[in-house]
Formats: C-alpha cells, structure tokens, sequence
C-alpha cells in the first residue's frame, strides 16, 4: 500500500513509519528540514518536503492512505498554536489527502479528546468530546477529531486511534522530562501518586496502526491501550527505574500544584517571559486526575490485543 505519514520525525510517526516500510508498504512522510529528510530515510521511507500550513494534493501524490501524527503537543506555548497546527493542520491534511484521492485517513487522536480535567474511570468511546475544554491541547485535538469524523464518506473513510501516555523506547517527552526533573531535584509526585491511568506502549500503538489500515468502521474512533490499569506512581516509577533512576519520595497537594503554576502562567503571559514556566496547569492535571479507559470497541472491531505487556515493556526498556 501507498502510505503517506506526518510525524514521522517524531515518536510515534517515526515507530508507525519504520514498521510500515519493514512491512513493505511504500511509505512517504511529510518532512520539513534536511535533518528530517535523513531520519524519515533512516526510517525505509521517503521524504516529501512540506509541513501543516504548506501541504496539497500533490505533495499526498498518489497515497492511498494517508496517517496523521503530526500535532503540537506541549501543554505551554503561543496561545494560538494548538489551533493552528490541531485543528487547522490537520483541516489542511484532511483536504490534501481527499483531493488527492486517498481512501483512508487514520488520525493519531488522544484521550486528551474527552478530557476537560475531571477524573476518568473507565470511559469507552461514548464520552463526549471536550470541546470546550478550559485546556487548549485537548479542546483543539477535540476539535481536530470532530473534524476527522465529520469528514467520512463513502470515498474516503477516516478512523481516529485513541492512545493514552504513550511510552516506550523511542519516548522524546516523558522519560526525557524525568531524568531533568529528577536530576534537579524538581520531581514530586501529586497527590503522592496516587492517580490511576491507562497506558499505551508504542508497540501497541503500532500494531493498532497496521490493523486500521484496512480494519475498523469507518467514521469512528478507538482507545488503544495495553492491558490493565496502574496508579501514575507505578507507571513513572517503572519508567524511571529503567534507566537507573529512584525517584524521590517528595510529595506536594494537587490543589496546591495547582494553585503555583496558575500563578506561574499568569506572570508569564503578563511579563511575556521566554520558555515555558516551572509546572502547568496542564500538567498538574495529566499528573493528579484518574484517566482509565476501556478499550472494547478496538478488540472487537479491529480485532486489536496488545502485543507487549507492561511488565515485558519494562524489562525491554531496562535490557
């Protein structure tokens, strides 16, 4: 199959990219510098120079699926640029991938989707999106999959996978944040912990990728999850531990956490300070909040079962 890829410098259009191609699939990927020219080669696909604001018709070719990745995922930026790379990118890739004539739109969407910072337990797909979200991350990526599904139709069929924390070998955000935080002496747990969560290893995510090509129903949306749930102190501890890291006992209230990086936040959009401030408010709600998932409707309809355990996902990461 003819496959166009976004991200694919990133960490999970990068592992989707290269299984695809192993696979023997011709694989084309969105590439916007010479530096990802040669990763996305490194990877067995070939780069197509364009990004979000640029892409057409022509730069999708002859692709007969096209698999979006690409998003801006950090909880502090510019305050429009979770709108213009979520919501408008992924319009823009949306309109180049029908113009060109592609059959099969697959959209890296988020748990982030239904998440306006309540707590989660055990949500399937009937959850709203969160579109009013006060948290622009997932009010956009809502409104990115609102859009996906919206766009569905007899000639081309769009499908949404839906992970949640996302790890593995490869990772570019959570390990990396915790070796800093840990090295500063900057880590504590929220709420010592104590929140429960769903996890995806990347492996999964993957292997979901390669049964949505031509499984799933079309106009519909799937969390794709390893097996059982883990309190966030079990999750990131684990993490940790696989790369010789103890993380402090240090504990600090969510309320509290909460209360330092809206103060934070606000003398930085007032002063308009560089950077990102020391804690979000986002953060402090991925940390602190129960989000567990079910993913039935992804075992049933793309015959989706997780190909590595957390444990075996560890000790690989350890090895």
């Amino acid at each position: 199959m003819r496959i166009f890829v976004t991200g694919a410098s990133g960490f999970v259009g990068g592992a989707a990219a290269a299984r695809l191609a192993a696979d023997g699939h011709d694989v084309r990927a969105m590439s916007r510098t010479e530096a990802a020219d040669r990763t996305i080669e490194n990877l067995g696909a070939a780069p197509v120079r364009c990004d979000l604001q640029t892409v057409s018709a022509e730069h999708v070719g002859d692709a007969e699926a096209v698999l979006h990745c690409a998003a801006y995922v950090a909880d502090w930026g510019p305050p429009d640029a979770w709108y213009q790379a979520n919501v408008l990118g992924t319009q823009r890739m949306l309109d180049a991938a029908a113009g060109a004539g592609a059959r099969r739109f697959i959209h890296m969407g988020t748990e982030a989707a239904i998440v306006r910072g309540q707590h989660i337990l055990g949500a399937d797909e009937t959850e709203p999106l969160a579109l009013d979200s006060p948290y622009p991350y997932c009010a956009t990526k809502a409104e990115a999959e609102r859009r996906v599904l919206a766009a569905n139709g007899p000639e081309f069929a769009t499908i949404v996978l839906r992970p949640r924390f996302i790890w593995g070998p490869g990772d570019q955000t959570i390990l990396p944040a915790l070796e800093q935080m840990a090295g500063s002496g900057q880590f504590r747990w929220l709420d010592g912990g104590r929140a429960r969560t769903s996890t995806t290893h990347i492996d999964n995510l993957v292997a979901a990728i390669v049964l949505a090509l031509d499984r799933g129903t079309p106009g519909q949306a799937y969390f794709i999850l390893d097996d059982g749930e883990r309190t966030m102190r079990e999750v990131l501890s684990g993490l940790a531990a696989s790369r010789g890291i103890t993380l402090p006992d240090r504990a600090l209230p969510a309320w509290l956490a909460g209360a330092i990086a809206a103060a934070g936040e606000s003398v930085w959009r007032t002063l308009r300070l560089s950077g990102a401030p020391p804690l979000t408010r986002h953060a402090v709600m991925v940390m602190s909040r129960d989000c567990t998932l079910d993913d039935s409707k992804a075992r049933r309809d793309l015959g989706y079962q997780p190909v590595v355990s957390f444990e075996e996902g560890l000790r690989q990461m350890s090895a």
